[in-house]
């Protein structure tokens, strides 16, 4: 079943492409959307299917009023209500997207933003949250309207590790 929320959240997920930040081949470098000290309090759990349940995201948790920072070079989608919430979207080269909720935008819709940039702050009442204030900082790729793929955003600022593996015997 569709909710207004999951109706909104559809609609803002489907906006175009913009030319200028899909255009481009280079691969965004990502950066924590806060500043540390922060805790995950909740991790990503992708849905089955595009209405299905599931954490599309994780839970950042911080003090109120702290800044909430781009992740990465980009444009503002939207800052503003969706639903019951408000949340700003990011768009990012190669047609990565990230939003964050909930926070007080401080960043408008078309505004070009560099990594580190402000975009809001932190507001309390994410439901679920453990803290008195989480960010919700989700990611996803869309490659047309109707592809759209929910990503985990943790990979894009933990370092990738490197496995070293034994070297199979010459015998």
């Amino acid at each position: 079943m569709r909710t207004p929320l999951v109706l909104a959240l559809t609609a803002l997920l489907t906006l175009p492409l913009a030319p200028s930040a899909a255009g481009s081949a280079r691969a965004p470098r990502f950066a924590w959307p806060l500043a540390p000290p922060h805790q995950v309090v909740r991790t990503f759990d992708p849905p089955a299917t595009p209405y299905a349940p599931g954490h599309r995201g994780v839970d950042l948790a911080a003090p109120p009023g702290t800044p909430v920072l781009a992740a990465a070079d980009g444009v503002v989608l939207h800052a503003g209500p969706v639903a019951d919430r408000t949340v700003v979207s990011l768009l990012h080269a190669g047609g990565l997207r990230t939003t964050y909720e909930p926070l007080i935008p401080t960043v408008h819709r078309g505004q070009q933003v560099r990594r580190g940039d402000r975009i809001g702050t932190l507001r309390p009442g994410h439901e679920g949250c453990p803290a008195e204030a989480c960010l919700h900082w989700g990611a996803l790729r869309v490659t047309s309207p109707e592809s759209r793929t929910y990503l985990d955003p943790l990979p894009l600022v933990l370092p990738n590790h490197v496995r070293l593996l034994p070297r199979p015997s010459e015998d």
